[in-house]
């Protein structure tokens, strides 16, 4: 994903290409938390069930995480200016046809094209930066405000959701990707330079189809799965289509010269665990945070405004803590800070889990700031993590698979404790128990996973240089990631 010391093509204005790689990963981030708030409004106004609002969250979330490393390759292979510029186009259109989306099928088409479009765009806007720094210090400083900016988008997508939902409804959220991704090509096609790397491999397209392919079917599996049934035809059919897609996938990924996910690497235990437990980030984190505007609205009656506020203290703990965790990594290791940030975040949405429709306001907003907190701690490490387990040359796509993992977690997560609410209703239980089981079951495989990374992960401290690009990878996966209320 970043980019090669093997570069062509032509400059650009560094102060420029800042501002306008910033303002594309801070709209993109933005678009994370911002739908979060806004779907107790798309509930009501568009007639659907849970089901179709974990579609509206998991057809972007899916495409964001199998195109992500076919999208770093497409930047260096035909250029970073060119992809870039596609994936704010996408990403604008398809904003707009949201927000016009007349039905929920509409509605999602639209946001699986928003995923294609930021799954161009986020990883070849850090390629840009990259190619434009070439000395590591002025990169990690280019990097670091990149990623600084970007979590201002992170934190203000629930406050600004409630505001234009409350004001004009849920179209307005998408409405206001508009501007900004207008002159994010007028600046971009004036004063972009081109680069590009002619080193770089080929778009692996059986394996970037069949990933799409697995995951999807499984995904369609554990949504659909509450309301056809576990045990009907179609549901049997996805999960047996699931696993034959999968093998087909590791069969064609161990033959490929150049695959888009190297199977070798996970031979490497520090990768294998600091991969596993991103997927376990992306799982709990997303699957929790979708829930949290339900909560707040259809538990204990909070308007969509107020409901956007009270979800605040998630994002402001991990844009907060998050510059801290490299520096915790390098210090202490990667084990202890990640073993400690899987635990509070554990803790924390246990602690969620006992919250009622009675609970004081004054007794949730810090249970929701241990959780963001906690996953700040471990996000950046455990990227950190994953590159320092494969050589130099390998960093950038370590990077790009450990956002991948928290991506597919985030897919995982949304279903499986979508499934698990629906479950529990079906058995006759209220929203709000099923709320606190999602909660609790997601607390606990946090916990456990905190346990794991406690006992294999290595005790091995990252390089002063290996911790530096930390937020880079972070704000990249945050797509990407992080406390996504809904993307």
């Amino acid at each position: 994903m970043a980019a090669s010391p093997a570069t062509a093509g032509s400059r650009s204005n560094p102060a420029v290409l800042l501002t306008v790689t910033c303002l594309g990963q801070f709209m993109v981030l933005l678009d994370n938390t911002i739908v979060g708030a806004a779907l107790p409004d798309m509930q009501h106004r568009l007639h659907t069930e849970l089901t179709g609002l974990q579609w509206i969250v998991d057809a972007y979330v899916l495409l964001v995480a199998m195109l992500l490393l076919s999208g770093g390759v497409f930047a260096d292979r035909f250029g970073r200016k060119r992809v870039y510029l596609t994936g704010v186009a996408v990403f604008t259109a398809a904003s707009l046809l949201c927000a016009l989306a007349p039905s929920l099928g509409w509605l999602i088409v639209g946001r699986v094209l928003q995923g294609v479009g930021a799954a161009a765009l986020s990883p070849a806007s850090l390629a840009l930066l990259a190619a434009a720094y070439p000395v590591p210090q002025e990169r990690m400083k280019a990097i670091g405000m990149w990623a600084g900016f970007s979590g201002i988008g992170l934190a203000a997508g629930p406050v600004a959701g409630g505001v234009l939902t409350e004001a004009f409804g849920w179209p307005a959220i998408f409405l206001v990707n508009l501007p900004i991704g207008v002159v994010l090509l007028l600046v971009g096609v004036r004063h972009l330079g081109e680069s590009r790397n002619p080193h770089a491999p080929a778009i692996d397209v059986p394996g970037t189809v069949l990933s799409v392919l697995a995951v999807g079917v499984l995904t369609y599996g554990l949504i659909e799965g509450a309301a056809r049934g576990w045990t009907s035809p179609v549901i049997l059919g996805s999960f047996a289509a699931a696993a034959v897609l999968l093998a087909a996938f590791i069969a064609v990924e161990a033959r490929r010269s150049a695959p888009m996910l190297p199977l070798g690497l996970f031979r490497r235990r520090l990768f294998t665990v600091s991969n596993t437990a991103m997927t376990v980030v992306g799982f709990a984190l997303m699957g929790s945070s979708f829930f949290f505007s339900q909560f707040f609205v259809y538990v204990q009656g909070s308007s969509i405004l107020r409901a956007g506020l009270q979800t605040l203290p998630l994002s402001l703990a991990m844009v907060v803590v998050s510059p801290y965790a490299g520096r915790l990594a390098a210090r202490y290791g990667f084990r202890i800070v990640v073993t400690v940030g899987m635990a509070l975040a554990g803790l924390g949405l246990l602690a969620l889990g006992t919250v009622h429709a009675d609970t004081g306001y004054g007794n949730v907003w810090w249970r929701l700031g241990i959780a963001g907190a906690g996953f700040a701690l471990a996000m950046s490490p455990l990227t950190g993590a994953a590159i320092q387990a494969v050589s130099p040359q390998e960093g950038g796509l370590a990077s790009g698979i450990s956002s991948t993992t928290r991506q597919i977690g985030a897919v995982f997560g949304v279903a499986v404790l979508g499934a698990i609410v629906r479950a529990r209703q079906s058995g006759g239980a209220s929203f709000e128990s099923g709320l606190n089981s999602a909660f609790l079951a997601a607390g606990a495989v946090t916990l456990v996973t905190a346990v794991f990374t406690g006992l294999w992960l290595a005790k091995s401290r990252p390089a002063q240089a290996t911790a530096a690009p930390q937020p880079s990878a972070e704000a990249v996966t945050a797509l990407n990631e992080a406390p996504a209320n809904s993307r």
